[in-house]
């Protein structure tokens, strides 16, 4: 994995002269199209601005983490081709419009990389009863999810679901690494990696409420 090239990739966006003034532009554009279910705290704009910089700037962590699991798990030959895909959406980003500067540009890849994760842990969770990424990005994607709109986001979604379904058979879950992962996993160990990789419902929340009757998206 090549978590330093990209950390390097959001430095570089981060530091683009007219990264935060395009990223500030085109949330204000989105900002009073966003689904009544999403509300942020005192100024709007702001918030969103600092949740998506943290959503984007938040990749090489949750890439890092997962490669911890996957490493934990034994299953790093299974697991670390898919998240390379993840990782290559990041670092080479698809043609965008030259008004797009900066962090902006990453958003798209930002969403491809930690819905490709969310998707390997629900997998995960379907088949060993529970979550084994100890980061919980659900919320974080449904919010970029409304952002992108309904139909260019359904397009990524695919993309990922062709990849992960390509690279993670279902099979994969009954070979006898995985199996042995189920029986011996150290409740310590678990608890640690957790305390390492805190909730990144909390820590992208940036006052953004939550209601019950969220859609259920992506």
């Amino acid at each position: 994995m090549k978590i330093s090239e990209l950390r390097e990739r959001v430095r570089v966006a981060r530091e683009d002269a007219g990264s935060s003034e395009a990223l500030r532009q085109w949330l204000d554009r989105k900002l009073p199209q966003l689904h009544r279910t999403i509300s942020m705290r005192d100024d709007a704009g702001t918030t969103l601005f600092n949740f998506i910089q943290a959503y984007i700037e938040r990749v090489p962590d949750i890439l890092e983490a997962a490669q911890s699991v996957a490493n934990h798990a034994k299953m790093r030959p299974q697991l670390i081709p898919v998240l390379k895909v993840a990782e290559e959406f990041f670092l080479r980003p698809s043609a965008t419009p030259g008004s797009d500067r900066g962090l902006l540009v990453l958003l798209d890849e930002a969403y491809l990389a930690h819905r490709m994760v969310e998707e390997v842990n629900d997998r995960y969770v379907s088949h060993g009863g529970e979550s084994l990424i100890p980061m919980s990005n659900t919320k974080a994607n449904v919010i970029v999810y409304e952002l992108l709109g309904e139909e260019y986001a359904n397009q990524l979604d695919a993309a990922v679901d062709e990849a992960v379904a390509g690279l993670l058979p279902e099979d994969v879950f009954e070979s006898p690494a995985f199996l042995a992962y189920k029986a011996g996993i150290d409740e310590d160990v678990r608890q640690d990696m957790w305390r390492r990789w805190p909730n990144m419902a909390e820590e992208l929340g940036v006052g953004l409420t939550w209601r019950e009757d969220t859609p259920d998206c992506p």
